[in-house]
């Protein structure tokens, strides 16, 4: 049985990925390029926070972006050693298709899917994003007003359930995941190709620092891989 993962996004300090590794997470998101983005880091930082992350053993670095431009992004991947990327807002195949050619071939090329009201705006791409290079896909919510990432408001179930055989790849959830809502998610959480979820908000205090209980207690209640770890 594939054990299920957990992503936790917006480190910006090494002390942060720390308490990741510490808290039970097995991936951490490094965001850069992401206009206005609270979490946002200088390519400097994600290479030094990259090295910390798999220094710890236990997490691996995604770079988490909005950015389109392919040979900026190949720079990166060469300078920091990220092997994850996560492509986050409106990117097109073509664009995945060329940056599947220009990076190493055991890069993960992650593409968010975007649901407002249960609709995937991107659904008529879906085969396209396949086609083009995609490795995994990554649900996630975008509000009535357009934010995409970090929004806190849930996936319906259902509309997962109903979204996921359009496409073939594995996929994460994302999308006001918590440590007690996994319940809701148990269709979504026995299908074959859900990988794992993706945590924001849920693991930060009111303050909006991450909080290590949170973290371990959202590992706890979706079981995911390191969980034992903090029982």
């Amino acid at each position: 049985m594939t054990k299920t993962l957990l992503k936790v996004c917006g480190a910006k300090t090494r002390r942060d990925v720390e308490l990741l590794a510490d808290s039970g997470a097995d991936l951490v998101g490094l965001w850069h390029g992401v206009p206005n983005g609270p979490s946002e880091v200088s390519v400097d930082q994600v290479s030094l926070l990259a090295e910390a992350a798999r220094a710890t053993g236990q997490l691996e670095p995604m770079l988490v972006t909005f950015l389109s431009d392919v040979d900026l992004l190949r720079e990166i991947v060469a300078r920091t050693g990220i092997r994850w990327i996560q492509l986050h807002a409106y990117q097109m195949p073509q664009m995945i298709k060329a940056l599947r050619r220009t990076v190493p071939d055991d890069v993960t090329i992650v593409k968010v899917l975007h649901l407002r009201a249960g609709t995937c705006l991107e659904k008529p791409l879906i085969k396209a994003y396949e086609k083009a290079g995609t490795d995994l896909f990554l649900l996630d919510v975008v509000t009535e007003d357009g934010q995409i990432g970090s929004t806190g408001q849930r996936l319906h179930p259902k509309a997962v359930v109903e979204l996921v055989p359009s496409f073939t790849k594995p996929f994460l959830l994302a999308g006001g995941i918590s440590a007690h809502n996994s319940a809701d998610y148990a269709t979504v959480a026995a299908h074959p190709q859900f990988l794992g979820i993706d945590v924001d908000t849920g693991a930060r205090d009111h303050r909006g620092h991450f909080e290590g209980k949170n973290i371990s207690a959202i590992t706890r209640g979706w079981r995911t891989a390191r969980h034992e770890e903090v029982a």
